[in-house]
């Protein structure tokens, strides 16, 4: 969703000066792809998903930010909301994606709809179904960082470091205005209008009000963990904690 702050166009994740990297991405997902279909016809077996980072987020905490440190520790690719919106939308790489996850993963949807909203008769719509398969196919090619769009919730959480990150009005309200050039008061009449959006996504798509403590191996006040790195340094920390037999073996 993009938000107008003093004629500013505002998309959560696409400030800070980071430029969209959606070509950039799907041809390594696409690349990726393809060479995973390769190796499963001569392997025949499936396999689990490697380890991946979930962050969920209050908007304008500086997930993203945080995210991109951690791709410089990891070497992982990030993918945030707007990206992952974008390949859920665009009709020939949905293409793939289904002929992909079918055949890797047949009956998964309704697996998952039927944990995650116990109706075994639930009816997924058709935007549902595309985020859902382009969010467990992009973790099927590998080691992933995810911003947004309810991932942890979409992936197995044995398979997740899921993270959430939040912070005051106020400083958010701060964060973003420095971010733009523009003063906290021009933020404020916008922020409650972003934050209405993400709550109606999540009512939406996985019939939650809001975010639980539960749902997360990690929680993070930026309000008072407010360098970037710092908070980078302690999810690693974490990651490698959790998946250490994986990532040490």
């Amino acid at each position: 969703m993009t938000t107008h702050i003093k004629g500013i166009n505002y998309i959560p994740g696409t400030y800070a000066k980071r430029t969209s990297e959606f070509s950039t991405l799907t041809d390594y997902y696409i690349k990726e792809q393809e060479k995973k279909q390769s190796e499963l016809k001569v392997k025949k077996k499936k396999e689990k998903l490697l380890p991946s980072i979930c962050f969920s987020r209050k908007i304008g905490v500086g997930a993203v930010e945080i995210a991109d440190l951690l791709a410089k520790k990891t070497g992982y690719p990030v993918f945030e909301r707007e990206i992952i919106e974008q390949m859920s939308d665009n009709a020939s790489l949905n293409k793939k994606t289904i002929a992909f996850f079918d055949e890797r993963y047949p009956g998964k949807l309704q697996e998952l709809a039927s944990f995650l909203f116990a109706e075994k008769s639930y009816v997924m719509s058709d935007y549902v179904r595309h985020l859902f398969r382009t969010v467990l196919s992009i973790a099927d090619i590998g080691h992933t960082i995810f911003v947004g769009r309810g991932t942890h919730l979409i992936l197995p959480r044995n398979r997740v470091l899921a993270v959430r990150l939040i912070g005051s009005r106020g400083y958010r309200c701060r964060r973003l205005a420095a971010v733009l050039n523009v003063s906290s008061e021009d933020v404020e009449e916008k922020l409650d209008e972003i934050d209405e959006e993400q709550r109606v996504f999540f009512k939406k798509v996985f019939h939650k009000q809001d975010a639980l403590s539960y749902e997360f191996d990690l929680s993070i006040n930026c309000d008072y963990i407010k360098k970037p790195q710092s908070a980078a340094n302690v999810i690693y920390a974490a990651f490698r904690e959790k998946f250490a037999s994986e990532l040490n073996g």
